[in-house]
């Protein structure tokens, strides 16, 4: 007996065996239910998605024996007819090997005849878009105003392509592409039903790899069978796809994690003896940070199949979070860049060092130093104009709660330089801050410190700045900075002294009065007044 691919033996009969196409059976079953059926449908989608299968399920609906609805039985023999391709009231058209105007005119040539044994006579016309323009013109009248017999089921993966006097003409319903979980359910339902033992992160890998189509999905699993001989396991689908193993890409996180580049260097060249596709590779190490990243965020997080809650918990704690922001977006920049690199091993290795080079934390004057493992990063501060870049780096520079960390300006170790709130602005110089985040920080004076909480207020007139997405980035920075977990809470009003930012803008006017003033009394200038009546214009003055 003859072997059934999987993508034709399990392709759905009902509209209740679909998946991931709920927008579309909604309208549809609706439609059969209330009798309101239009007579021209556009089904559009990548390819495997389910538009022949939702027209041929429709044209079921259309023609069922017990009565026109939602559910056909599957059981009579217009139900079995359509399944097995044979119903003579059903006319399947390749519109990709019939676009000449000639075959369209023979083709409607029968419309206006009868319907031989259903209720309608269903066209499902496949790949419409590939018909000529005069077949587009041929069939348009037609398509407008059919016979009360005829209904049009067009499907198509490039809807772009259809002149829009057609699109005018159809119900046009988009199928989208399936999510991989989606599949691997799909797949797993599969394999139960065919009582095939499995393992669930080779049905992942089979699911990413199908790229949003269902089709794609069974028709690998189909090769997965034969490659294994009737197994699904997850070292036979990694070679199958040719996929980097997943220990690996760990493991380079884990390098990624010691800021080590000669180490990061040694695995990229044994990586290599494996000959990897190193877009698959950066693309595995994407995937991998981004789960991180939502264990940080979300530590209840359990990973899935390819990515177990332990290594997400193990990476969340040695990667900082800014860490992951950085090395996912070099990860995926690389990945784009990798076809102008002279050779994929040399892109490779320059993603992986300027994943270290672009830390922010790093230093400029040779390789960054390890991070230590607390909840709250120890940071590295970079130099900032000499010996004094230290300023405020101990606990005491917000508040005086705290052992003291370092000297600042002078300040004798232990003294809290807090107390004063005037030395927020050497705080604020210190911090590994920027954006919106700094200017709320520039725009605040500090008031109290009470253990871990820092007491902040703003001026009203910047109150728009006070969100909880740049106070906890604040925080944040305040945390690495002082090496222990910081809250802020910012209030509104007044302060007896000015913030950094109107401290700096005070400077800024008293810097331009000095100049003002001082081309007021030079002797030139005077000179020009008295003999030409010239006048100075304070606007264009700027201080040297």
């Amino acid at each position: 007996m003859s072997y059934t691919a999987l993508a034709r033996k399990w392709r759905p009969k009902r509209f209740e065996e679909l998946t991931g196409q709920e927008h579309v059976l909604q309208a549809l079953s609706n439609a059969l239910a209330t009798n309101r059926v239009h007579h021209a449908f556009l089904f559009t989608g990548t390819r495997g998605v389910g538009k022949t299968t939702i027209a041929r399920i429709l044209a079921k609906c259309l023609n069922c024996e017990t009565g026109l609805g939602p559910t056909p039985c599957g059981e009579c023999a217009t139900c079995r007819e359509i399944d097995e391709g044979r119903f003579v009231d059903l006319i399947e058209v390749d519109a990709a090997s019939r676009t000449k105007v000639d075959d369209t005119r023979e083709l409607l040539d029968n419309v206006q005849y009868a319907p031989t044994r259903g209720r309608y006579k269903v066209y499902l016309i496949d790949e419409v878009h590939m018909l000529s323009t005069h077949s587009f013109n041929a069939l348009l009248k037609t398509l407008e105003e059919p016979p009360p017999h005829v209904k049009f089921l067009l499907a198509t993966t490039d809807p772009q392509k259809l002149p829009v006097t057609v699109l005018s003409r159809c119900l046009q319903f988009n199928l989208k592409r399936l999510s991989v979980s989606l599949i691997a359910e799909r797949i797993k339902t599969v394999l139960d039903a065919e009582g095939v033992p499995y393992e669930a992160a080779a049905v992942r890998l089979v699911a990413e790899a199908a790229d949003g189509s269902m089709r794609d999905g069974l028709s690998l699993l189909d090769q997965l069978l034969a490659f294994g001989g009737g197994k699904v396991a997850e070292a036979e689908a990694r070679t199958m796809l040719a996929t980097v193993d997943r220990k690996q890409v760990a493991q380079l996180a884990r390098l990624l994690a010691q800021l080590d580049p000669a180490a990061l260097l040694a695995f990229v060249s044994s990586l290599d003896e494996w000959a990897p596709d190193y877009g698959d590779v950066l693309d595995a190490l994407a995937t991998l940070l981004v789960r991180v990243a939502l264990k940080q965020t979300m530590p209840a997080y359990e990973g899935d199949e390819l990515h177990p809650a332990e290594l997400l918990a193990e990476l969340a704690g040695q990667l900082a979070p800014e860490d992951v922001q950085l090395f996912y977006q070099t990860a995926i920049l690389g990945r784009r860049d990798l076809a102008w690199a002279p050779d994929p091993r040399t892109g490779f290795e320059m993603t992986v060092l300027r994943m270290l080079a672009f830390r922010p934390n790093g230093s400029s004057e040779g390789s960054p130093t390890a991070p230590v493992a607390s909840s709250a990063r120890a940071a590295v501060v970079p130099s900032r104009g000499g010996a004094s870049a230290g300023v405020a780096a101990s606990s005491g520079a917000v508040g005086g709660a705290g052992p003291s960390r370092a000297v600042a300006n002078g300040s004798p170790q232990g003294a809290a330089p807090g107390v004063d709130p005037a030395r927020w602005a050497e705080t604020l110089a210190a911090l590994e801050v920027g954006g919106a985040a700094r200017q709320l920080a520039a725009n605040c004076v500090f008031s109290s410190r009470t253990g871990n909480l820092v007491r902040l207020t703003l001026d009203p007139s910047h109150q728009l700045l006070r969100t909880t997405a740049l106070i906890d980035k604040l925080a944040q920075a305040l945390s690495r900075h002082l090496g222990e977990t910081m809250r802020i809470e910012v209030e509104l009003g007044s302060a007896p002294v000015d913030s950094p930012a109107r401290a700096e803008q005070r400077a800024v006017e008293e810097g331009l009065d000095a100049a003002r003033r001082s081309l007021e009394d030079d002797a030139a200038v005077r000179g020009f007044k008295e003999k030409f009546g010239a006048t100075l214009n304070p606007d264009s003055v700027k201080p040297v």
